[in-house]
């Protein structure tokens, strides 16, 4: 199943799209897709009642904007350096342990809104990712049963700048968590709707170019290696997100480096999981 929220920013409503693509609201559900939802039968319930009542749904059109397809979750919690020619390009050794940084759940925005370039920003970057949306409570699991607390997957793009990340001391997360560096979605492909999330191939194109172009294939640490590291050193709640890191061809890693810009176009996709668009702005304040 693939879920969906759309409205206006703050006023969201669940939805869910359909095997023939079309999007309809599912408010009448009851339900918003939060941690209750996440860790609860609620998605078996989902899906019973719109088999049911799917010739009354609601349509949402086309040009609705869509928003994150979860309300703001407990953390956001991403990984660095997760494929080799990644961390090759950022000047950075190849990891031994799972480079671990947070992201505010405050960057959180639609997959389609603009990005705002931060105040004082002057080194604002791009990152594809895969992510993946926790099901169940994870608190000491072993690799072995991680995936059974996996709900699904989502597109990320991890903006970053880098000028706050890397060049003003402490930790990462500054550079992180600027607002609308967390576009998520357009939905949540529930794992049974994705066949292998160690086989996606991921894609970013700036201005049309295609600038990143990979497979999740090519991780240092696997999902089920990331989510048992993780629950090692914290509990991981029903509708967390976990992004597990990007591919090369960030702005970063161009000689010179290449950073975004007002008026640019970020569009970024993976494989089963749709695609978003960002159009950077410049912060007015």
């Amino acid at each position: 199943m693939k879920l969906i929220r759309f409205g206006a920013p703050g006023q969201e409503k669940p939805g869910a799209v359909l095997a023939d693509g079309a999007k309809v609201d599912v408010s009448a559900f009851g339900a918003d897709y939060d941690e209750s939802f996440f860790s609860s039968d609620n998605l078996g319930k989902l899906r019973a009642w719109v088999s049911q009542n799917q010739q009354e749904l609601p349509v949402v059109s086309e040009d609705t904007r869509l928003g994150a397809p979860m309300q703001r979750p407990s953390k956001i919690v991403c990984i660095g350096l997760n494929y080799a020619e990644h961390a090759r390009e950022s000047g950075m050794d190849i990891p031994t342990e799972p480079v671990v940084f947070f992201k505010a759940t405050s960057a959180i925005c639609g997959p389609n809104d603009d990005l705002i370039i931060p105040k004082g920003a002057e080194k604002t970057d791009w990152e594809v990712e895969l992510a993946v949306v926790i099901g169940k409570k994870a608190s000491y699991v072993s690799e072995e049963n991680a995936m059974d607390h996996v709900f699904g997957y989502v597109l990320h793009n991890d903006y970053s700048e880098r000028a706050f990340q890397l060049e003003q001391g402490g930790q990462w997360v500054k550079g992180k968590s600027c607002d609308t560096f967390a576009p998520i979605g357009p939905f949540i492909a529930t794992k049974d709707e994705v066949k292998d999330p160690h086989d996606m191939k991921l894609w970013l194109k700036l201005n049309g170019e295609t600038i990143q172009d990979s497979n999740t294939s090519d991780f240092i640490f696997n999902i089920p290696q990331v989510i048992s590291y993780l629950s090692q050193f914290m509990t991981l709640l029903p509708g967390d997100i976990i992004s597990t890191g990007t591919p090369p061809g960030v702005g970063l890693g161009f000689k010179p480096p290449r950073y975004l810009q007002p008026g640019d176009v970020v569009e970024l996709g993976i494989e089963g999981l749709g695609s978003s668009k960002q159009t950077a702005k410049a912060y007015q304040g």
